[in-house]
């Protein structure tokens, strides 16, 4: 009752808080040992869940929709994702090669439930599950309305909600997608992710396509990565 007094009474809270409340659950991970970083993303999955359904009445383009652009857009990410790599494209490698830090002594082991609970286990596929199921339908919403319905109106103007979601303006658009790409390790595929966002916002007047393509780009790349064994994108 209190949070959904809090999310009426502030348009800007109920577009920040639940992403700031999903970030530092997102840090708490490994914090307290390895296996908390399967268990805080299962809370954080939770969490996020109950975020979305109280912020929902209070955040009017909080609204999936479909269309022929979200597909390509989310197939076409998922492929920039796994395609782009190199000694730059991550922020791991690019702090090294710019001197800005050193390689770590006790590097951070990869997001594999198979090596923390065994190999085919019940409970690594169960963590596996709920990181694929996670990042697909609790991620893109939040991440969408803070990025794309917050953030880069918010660049344009304070007054926000007074910004169309279909106006494009370079400065915002570039520093959004800039947030957002460096708001992940894969910092180049990222900022051409957001761009791609950004623009199905842009082209479609709503934020329900990003979601969408954020959704379809994240399932593909939790199918590539159990596939492939590629746990260094998660």
């Amino acid at each position: 009752m209190l949070l959904k007094k809090f999310f009426s009474g502030s348009p800007t809270a109920a577009r920040v808080a639940p992403f700031v409340i999903f970030v530092l659950l997102t840090a708490a991970q490994g914090k307290f040992g390895a296996a908390s970083a399967y268990w805080f993303y299962l809370a954080k999955t939770l969490v996020g869940l109950w975020l979305i359904f109280e912020m929902r009445p209070f955040v009017a383009e909080l609204r999936w929709a479909f269309s022929w652009e979200a597909i390509l857009v989310g197939v076409g990410v998922f492929a920039v994702w796994v395609g782009i790599s190199g000694e730059w494209t991550t922020q791991n490698s690019l702090w090294i090669k710019l001197g800005i830090s050193h390689p770590p002594k006790n590097p951070v082991a990869a997001w594999n439930p198979n090596e923390q609970f065994g190999s085919g286990s019940a409970l690594a596929w169960f963590f596996v599950a709920v990181r694929i199921l996670g990042s697909t339908f609790i991620v893109p919403p939040l991440e969408e309305i803070f990025y794309r319905s917050f953030l880069y109106r918010y660049i344009a103007k304070p007054d926000f909600q007074s910004v169309p979601l279909n106006k494009f303006l370079p400065a915002p658009f570039l520093a959004t997608a800039a947030v957002f790409g460096f708001s992940h390790n894969e910092w180049l595929a990222g900022i051409l992710c957001g761009a791609a966002f950004q623009w199905l916002v842009i082209r479609k007047n709503r934020l329900g396509d990003a979601m969408t393509a954020h959704a379809i780009t994240n399932f593909l790349l939790g199918i590539w990565v159990v596939w492939k064994s590629a746990w260094n994108f998660w």
